[in-house]
């Protein structure tokens, strides 16, 4: 073995989305906050992104975690999440897969029957209570950044498929919400190719033509993700939906962040209230309990206080090697496996 880098990931899944955590080999970037220090990564090592997530180390279907001293007193680690075009300030599934591997590598101490730990992410502080039993984490429970609405009904030229009518929230991540039956979607694996190429075509218009900025942070802007979802099934009751993550694939969980901002859409429409629980089901069937705990302002703007209740698994233990003479030392990608729009950024 000839390696100039060797980078330690424990390999983690959150109801089936890739949530793998890095635990040595790379030093957590600088900053005051977790907001800057995932802008100096994304400016100053993008390439560790590459290197981890595009062929021949990694895939479309992966995200990266990097677990960071906390940069608040009152958090217990910080966390920055790598994705295959961006990354992002807020991932539920990501989260879950942080919070079980940190328990389970002892980065944080494990207590039973529950764990609560604070994690710093570039959204915000994030409160999660895991339930523990017989050293395993058995789910993760996390209340989220506040959730708001930016606008609902809003019209949106495609070419070929005409005007579609999405609803543009924020969870941790910008959704643009299309309902899947009006576009002929059930939302059955079978459909996955044709879910990820009109997802893009979607989240590629809505970037042009729905500017859309939060209002506490100015640089989380624009519409990151795609939420395909089946008509409301009322509280309490199971609800199916598939999130388009860029380049153009189908998360794999019901995606927390999604369904964040998917409740605060229903609040919104008055078919949510505090109290109200929502079960979001994923294209495979895995399933996130969503929770609306409260509700809040964002500068002004209305807003729901969410959580979100998973679980995780360990799928096992790597190291990514660099060798110097490596030609592809921060990958490559094709459009066969990478996506729809074989691109590596927003």
């Amino acid at each position: 073995m000839h390696a100039k880098r060797v980078i330690s990931i424990v390999g983690c899944h959150a109801e089936g989305e890739v949530g793998d955590v890095i635990v040595g080999g790379v030093l957590p970037p600088p900053g005051a906050t977790m907001f800057e220090r995932m802008t100096a990564m994304q400016r100053d090592q993008d390439h560790l992104r590459r290197l981890l997530l595009c062929e021949p180390r990694g895939s479309v279907a992966r995200h990266v975690n990097l677990i960071t001293p906390p940069a608040r007193d009152d958090c217990d680690i910080g966390m920055i999440t790598m994705e295959p075009t961006e990354f992002v300030p807020m991932s539920g599934s990501n989260l879950i897969c942080t919070v079980t591997v940190a328990l389970e590598t002892g980065i944080v101490a494990m207590r039973e029957p529950e764990t609560v730990v604070r994690v710093d992410t570039a959204a915000g502080p994030v409160r999660a209570r895991a339930t523990c039993r017989n050293g395993k984490c058995e789910s993760v429970a996390f209340a989220n950044v506040p959730s708001l609405v930016d606008r609902l009904d809003a019209p949106l030229a495609i070419e070929g498929l005409g005007t579609v009518s999405v609803d543009v929230a924020y969870g941790g991540m910008w959704f643009a919400i299309v309902d899947a039956a009006r576009l002929g979607f059930r939302i059955e694996p079978a459909e996955g190719r044709d879910l990820a190429a009109v997802g893009e075509r979607i989240r590629l218009a809505a970037r042009v033509q729905l500017s859309v900025v939060h209002p506490g942070n100015p640089q989380i802007a624009g519409v990151s993700i795609v939420q395909f979802d089946l008509p409301f099934q009322g509280a309490g009751n199971v609800t199916r939906n598939t999130c388009i993550v860029a380049p153009g694939r189908a998360d794999r969980s019901p995606c927390g962040t999604g369904t964040c901002a998917r409740m605060a859409v229903l609040h919104a429409r008055g078919l949510m209230k505090v109290g109200d629980t929502m079960i979001h089901e994923s294209i495979i069937g895995s399933r996130f309990k969503g929770t609306i705990v409260g509700e809040t302002t964002v500068a002004g703007r209305p807003a729901i206080l969410p959580t979100i209740e998973g679980r995780a698994w360990i799928t096992g233990l790597s190291s990514v090697f660099v060798d110097p003479a490596d030609p592809w030392p921060e990958g490559y990608v094709l459009a066969d496996t990478w996506g729809v729009t074989g691109t590596t950024a927003q």
